[in-house]
């Protein structure tokens, strides 16, 4: 076992592991005191000892810094990932229903596919890890994050069935609400689900109360007001709006359970937990597309109809969208989660190229304010503190520097001093 190891919830914005920078060991000399030196000599030592020091903390910047840069690029290129797979399963999805309007048929095909992430996971292991476990091994280590008794049938249907109902609804409301309306509203309304996670962590979990984002979550809110209104109230957009709302609250109810019931995962435990969710799906709700066929809902003549290119697209942009949360491991969590945000443009510039949507001044304003607020949700939870710390060194940066004689160093004490305690007043 590893003694870091990341952990991850799965389809959330989890917290990154934590990456400590140890302290780099050097050849230190004990510091003697030689009778016979001379001040000069004495000073001459100082400023060497000083100096090594500084160097030191020099290197010790600079490859925390080529750390960050690293994490930074991979975390631009997970922004990429999740922006290009979320627009493209979104427009995917709207090409399949043309050709074959069956959006749970379409759910469940895609769900299916996660039966491949403990697959995947355990070629991962195989090939980095230098314990080689066999799969048996392996799952029974990683089945122990249900507990000591690792998966029982009880725990199953208790805490692996209810996640892949809601999984199940999430996926099916946001394509029925494709049916309904355009891509852009679709997209920009499902980022109200992190204004949901956190109202419902907030009173459910109780978390932090944090004014910026209870802001954000009223400007969730008035954005979803403002996208009905822009519509006019009418029964089909009005349709899509709950469903899609309805999408965004049954992910913020996952996660929210998720952590409350099951805590944090590591890769292979969310891996496994996936894994388990597919194989529910094919194994308990194959009979819906059964029956939605001879019922003629999803119906279609012949096997030979069905648009397999754009299903088996759709699950793989899907697959891949889930995939990338165990990026976590080697970027920032919030800029995977800005990907999604950032995909909203990019609904709207195909929308607009197919002539499919209307900007008005009202879903402008209404896409805008949800975006802010999704914005505004990423935030970290100490940001005020950031901010109070970064204005402190800016007003120290600000100060005039040390004057000579005693009289200058007196007075620059005193302002030091007096910074450091208004700071510690904030």
């Amino acid at each position: 076992m590893k003694k870091h190891s990341a952990r991850v919830a799965p389809l959330s914005a989890c917290n990154s592991p934590v990456l400590t920078l140890t302290k780099v060991e050097g050849e230190e000399r004990p510091r003697e005191n030689v009778v016979g030196t001379t001040d000069a000599q004495s000073a001459a030592g100082a400023a060497g000892a000083e100096s090594s020091t500084n160097k030191r903390r020099l290197r010790c910047c600079i490859r925390v810094t080529k750390l960050q840069v690293q994490k930074a690029l991979w975390g631009v290129a997970m922004v990429m990932c999740v922006c290009s797979s979320w627009a493209g399963f979104t427009q995917i999805s709207k090409l399949a229903f043309k050709q074959f309007d069956a959006p749970f048929t379409l759910t469940w095909f895609a769900t299916t596919w996660n039966c491949l992430f403990f697959p995947l996971y355990y070629i991962g292991h195989m090939c980095k890890s230098p314990e080689r476990q066999t799969p048996r091994q392996r799952f029974r280590e990683c089945s122990r994050f249900f507990g000591d008794d690792g998966l029982t049938p009880k725990v199953f249907f208790t805490k692996v069935a209810p996640f892949g109902l809601l999984w199940i609804l999430t996926n099916y409301l946001y394509l029925q609400a494709l049916r309904k309306i355009n891509s852009t509203d679709v997209s920009v309304l499902f980022c109200c689900n992190k204004a949901f996670v956190f109202l419902l962590s907030w009173i459910v979990l109780r978390d932090r109360f944090m004014g910026v984002r209870i802001v954000a979550a009223i400007l969730a809110i008035a954005g979803i007001v403002m996208m009905t209104y822009a519509d006019g109230f009418h029964s089909h957009s009005v349709i899509g709006i709950t469903l899609v709302v309805s999408s965004a609250s049954m992910s913020a109810l996952y996660k929210v359970i998720f952590k409350m019931v099951l805590g944090s995962a590591k890769f292979g435990e969310a891996a496994l937990f996936l894994s388990l969710v597919g194989s529910a799906n094919f194994v308990f709700l194959s009979f819906v597309p059964a029956i939605l066929y001879f019922t003629h809902v999803e119906y279609i003549a012949s096997l030979a109809d069905i648009p397999w290119a754009y299903f088996c697209g759709v699950s793989a942009l899907l697959f891949g969208i889930v995939l990338v949360n165990f990026g976590i491991a080697i970027t920032y969590p919030t800029l995977i989660s800005l990907g999604i945000v950032l995909s909203v443009p990019v609904n709207a510039m195909v929308d607009l190229y197919t002539c499919e949507i209307n900007f008005s001044t009202v879903r402008l304003i209404a896409v805008s304010i949800i975006c802010l607020g999704f914005l505004m949700l990423l935030l970290p939870e100490d940001w005020d503190q950031c901010i109070i710390q970064l204005s402190a060194k800016l007003r120290k940066r600000d100060e005039p520097a040390d004057g000579s004689g005693e009289l200058g160093t007196g007075i620059t004490w005193r302002t030091r001093a007096r910074t450091s305690m208004s700071t510690f007043a904030h």
